[in-house]
């Protein structure tokens, strides 16, 4: 009998519903907000009004494109945390709801792992370009910052993190500050391509271990911009490129720095990246020239799997499924976690 799993995401402000049938994928359905551009920003209220508009919907197009019945469903999978509180409440009050009225489990998924295991997603059965454990995981985001030891599916140890600012949350703040708009990380990245990413040099924290921190890039960029606006009031314009390059490579630099560290100190040779920002082209560039330079074999999702999806959330609801691990229904939703 197949085991038919149906995901379900809303941590952030996408609301996204996917079903994979034994690891493949059927369709992976996301309804994304536009209305935070105006805000600079994610606002959390208008977040979760506009998942209790979408839900329905989503849930209903996936079943539809994956051509199965909410009958047919083995298991439900939702994203329990890390995430904005009244939003994950909508997906885990509407997961419950489902698997209630059809009698089947409930399975709670952890965001950060879901991002891991993105490269697990199978859209077809003779899919085979997956990582071996162990391997190593950079996840970058608006909100985290990780480098990750992958032992198993369920078996995951954190070696480093942010310890404040995530990567994507300090280009998306610098991009603010230039006047660029949001996301700014699409927009950073455009922009880079056409730029000198020597232009500029910014500070590069130095944290013990394999931590990061961002928060001095941020200060640096900010306290630069504002010298050079003196000389210059029309300096970012004349400048954008250049600046969006310098911006990027510092990033990745201090990215990588770390992630190299890592793969000596454990002897691993399997290196995968996920999270919004594995979408950077500066990132995937610096992974490929690593692969040439270190031996290493990389793994880069898809771009549909870089942010939030739910076939990473079905996808991790399926592993969960083969070893029974399932959720009570009085399990609430956490705003905060570690993997």
């Amino acid at each position: 009998m197949s085991t038919i799993i149906l995901g379900i995401e809303s941590s952030c402000d996408d609301t996204s519903a996917a079903v994979i049938k034994d690891g493949v994928l059927l369709s992976n359905v996301v309804s994304s907000q536009a209305v935070h551009e105006a805000y600079g920003g994610v606002v959390p209220e208008l977040a979760s009004r506009a998942h209790q508009q979408n839900i329905v919907p989503v849930v209903h197009e996936a079943l539809k494109c994956a051509e199965v019945n909410k009958d047919d469903l083995s298991a439900v999978a939702f994203t329990r945390g890390p995430g904005l509180m009244g939003s994950l409440l909508v997906g885990v009050s509407f997961a419950k709801g489902l698997a209630r009225s059809l009698n089947i489990p409930m399975i709670d998924v952890n965001h950060l792992k879901a991002h891991v295991l993105a490269h697990f997603i199978k859209e077809k059965d003779e899919d085979t370009n997956q990582p071996k454990f162990p391997f190593l995981c950079l996840l970058v985001s608006g909100g985290n910052s990780q480098i990750i030891l992958v032992k198993d599916y369920n078996e995951m140890e954190v070696l480093g993190q942010t310890i404040d600012d995530a990567a994507g949350e300090a280009i998306d703040k610098c991009s603010k500050v230039m006047g660029l708009g949001y996301p700014g990380g699409p927009i950073i990245d455009r922009l880079a391509r056409q730029g000198n990413p020597k232009a500029y040099t910014f500070n590069k924290p130095h944290i013990p271990r394999l931590d990061y921190s961002f928060s001095g890039l941020k200060t640096s960029f900010l306290y630069s911009l504002r010298d050079w606006i003196k000389e210059d009031p029309e300096f970012i314009e004349h400048h954008k490129e250049d600046l969006a390059a310098s911006l990027e490579a510092t990033v990745v630099d201090i990215l990588m720095d770390k992630l190299r560290k890592a793969a000596k100190q454990y002897q691993i040779k399997q290196v995968a990246v996920a999270g919004g920002v594995s979408a950077n082209t500066g990132l995937r560039n610096a992974f490929h020239e690593h692969a040439k330079k270190y031996g290493w074999e990389i793994f880069i999702p898809k771009f549909n799997y870089t942010t939030d999806n739910a076939a990473m959330i079905a996808i991790t609801g399926y592993f969960k499924y083969q070893n029974n691990d399932f959720c009570s229904i009085d399990l609430p939703a956490y705003s905060r976690v570690v993997i």
